[in-house]
C-alpha cells in the first residue's frame, strides 16, 4: 500500500511532518518520505486530509471483568479487585464462560474503535484464564500481550516465613508460560520473597502491580519491613504497574532496574486512590507508559486516559506539561517497555497506526496537534484504524 499526501507523528519523538509519502509493505513500513514513485503493483491512496499517528497501546489491562461493569462503586480498593476475596475474583469464577467471553469480546471491539492496536493484559485464572483469552481474539484482528498467572497466592505467615514456591506448582507454571508471553504477578503482599525470585528466573516478560494504595505500602513494611516497591523488584520485572505512591527513592531504583512503568490514572482516581505523581517519575528518569486497567471499573479508552492525565497533574502541580509526552505515553513509551517495534512509526517498524481526520469538528483548526489528540480527539475524529499494516476498522 502506498500512502500519499499525508501528515503523520513520524519517529520517537513524533515529530510532526506536515506531507510525506508513506509505503507499507510485508507489515512494516518500508519507506517514508516525500514523493515516492508509485509502483503499478501498489494500491495508491491519497490522504490528503488526515493526520497518522501511532496506534495506541494499552499497557495494562483486565479485560476479564467485562462483565462486571461499575458493581460495588463505592467499596474499598480490596473489596472489589482483591485476587483472593474481591467481588472481581467472585465474578470471574461463577461466571458461565461463553457469557465471559462475549463480553471479553466486546471490549476487544471498543479498543480497536478507539484506535489501541495493542493491549497488555493481566489475566487471571491461570492456564484456563488464558486460554479463554486466546479463544476470544482468535478471530479478533487485535495484538494482545498476555501475561498469566497460576492461582496461587500466600498468606501473611506464609510471606513471614518466607516459605518458598511449592514444587507441586512447577508443572502448572511451565504449562502456563507455553500458552503466554510471561507473567503478570499480582503483587509482592501475595508473594514471599523466595517465590518472587523464583518466578525471576522465568525467560519470558515478568511485570507486577506495586505501591498502587497507601494500604499496600504499609502492608507490606508491616509483615516484612521492606518497601512493597523493594519486594516487588525481586521478580527482577520488566515494568511496574501503578506505583501511585512510590518514594522517591523507589523510582530511582525503578528507573535503573526496570524498563519503566505503566500508570492508570483514571482507575486510580475511580479507586479514590490518588494519581500518579508523573513529574516525580520523570524526574527520577523512569519510562511511563498509559493504560486503563480493570473493565470493571474504567472504560478501555486511551483518548479520555490522555485527557484525564493531562489536565488533573497540571491541576495538582499547577505547572504546564507538553501534551506531546502525554501522547508518547500511549504510543512511543509502550513500544520501548514491552520491546517491541510498535508504537512508533518508522522504517522498518510493524505498520500499527491511526488515521486521524484533521477536519474532524473538535479537531479544527490544529494549531497544535499534540493537544488536539491528547484532550480535544475521541473516536469520533478516527477514519481507520491499521494493525499490521491491515486496515482493520473504517476506511481511507
Amino acid at each position: 500500500m502506498l500512502i500519499k499526501n499525508i501528515s503523520v507523528l513520524l519517529g520517537p519523538e513524533l515529530d510532526f511532518v506536515s506531507n510525506t509519502d508513506i509505503k507499507i509493505q510485508n507489515k512494516i513500513f518500508k519507506q517514508i518520505h516525500p514523493n515516492i514513485k508509485s509502483n503499478v503493483k501498489d494500491e495508491s491512496v491519497d490522504c490528503e486530509g488526515l493526520l497518522l499517528i501511532p496506534g495506541f497501546i494499552n499497557a495494562h489491562t483486565h479485560i476479564g471483568d467485562s462483565i462486571g461493569k461499575d458493581v460495588t462503586l463505592n467499596s474499598s480498593v480490596n473489596k472489589k479487585i482483591h485476587p483472593v476475596f474481591g467481588v472481581k475474583s467472585k465474578i470471574l469464577k461463577n461466571t458461565f464462560e461463553p457469557n465471559l467471553a462475549n463480553f471479553m469480546k466486546n471490549t476487544c471491539y471498543s479498543m480497536i474503535q478507539k484506535g489501541i492496536t495493542t493491549f497488555v493484559d493481566f489475566r487471571e485464572g491461570g492456564l484456563d484464564g488464558v486460554t479463554l483469552l486466546k479463544k476470544v481474539l482468535s478471530d479478533v484482528p487485535l495484538r494482545c500481550i498476555i501475561l498469566g498467572r497460576i492461582e496461587f497466592y500466600q498468606g501473611t505467615n506464609e510471606i513471614k516465613k518466607n516459605l518458598p514456591f511449592p514444587k507441586e506448582k512447577v508443572k502448572d507454571l511451565t504449562t502456563l508460560l507455553k500458552e503466554c508471553h510471561g507473567l503478570g504477578i499480582s503483587g509482592a503482599n501475595e508473594n514471599s520473597t523466595s517465590v518472587l525470585n523464583y518466578y525471576s528466573k522465568t525467560t519470558q516478560l515478568r511485570a507486577i502491580h506495586s505501591s498502587e494504595t497507601k494500604q499496600s505500602i504499609s502492608v507490606s513494611k508491616k509483615i516484612t519491613g521492606i518497601s512493597e516497591t523493594q519486594r516487588a523488584l525481586s521478580l527482577k520485572p520488566d515494568f511496574l504497574v501503578h506505583m501511585t505512591h512510590a518514594s522517591k527513592d523507589d523510582l530511582s531504583t525503578v528507573a535503573q532496574k526496570t524498563k519503566g512503568i505503566v500508570i492508570c490514572p483514571r482507575a486510580n482516581a475511580s479507586l479514590a486512590e490518588g494519581i500518579p505523581d508523573i513529574e516525580l517519575m520523570q524526574k527520577t528518569g523512569c519510562t511511563i507508559a498509559l493504560g486503563t486497567d480493570n473493565v470493571m471499573i474504567n472504560s478501555p479508552d486511551m483518548f479520555r486516559e490522555m485527557d484525564f492525565l493531562w489536565k488533573v497533574t497540571m491541576g495538582i502541580h499547577k505547572k504546564r506539561i507538553n501534551p506531546k509526552e502525554i501522547l508518547k505515553m500511549a504510543t512511543v513509551n509502550g513500544g520501548k517497555i514491552l520491546k517491541k517495534d510498535i508504537g512508533v512509526i518508522k522504517t522498518g517498524k510493524i505498520a500499527d497506526c491511526i488515521f486521524l481526520d484533521k477536519h474532524a469538528l473538535d479537531l479544527e483548526p490544529m494549531h497544535n496537534p499534540y493537544a488536539s489528540i491528547v484532550h480535544r480527539a475521541s473516536e469520533s475524529a478516527i477514519k481507520a484504524v491499521m494493525i499490521g499494516g491491515k486496515i482493520i476498522h473504517g476506511k481511507i
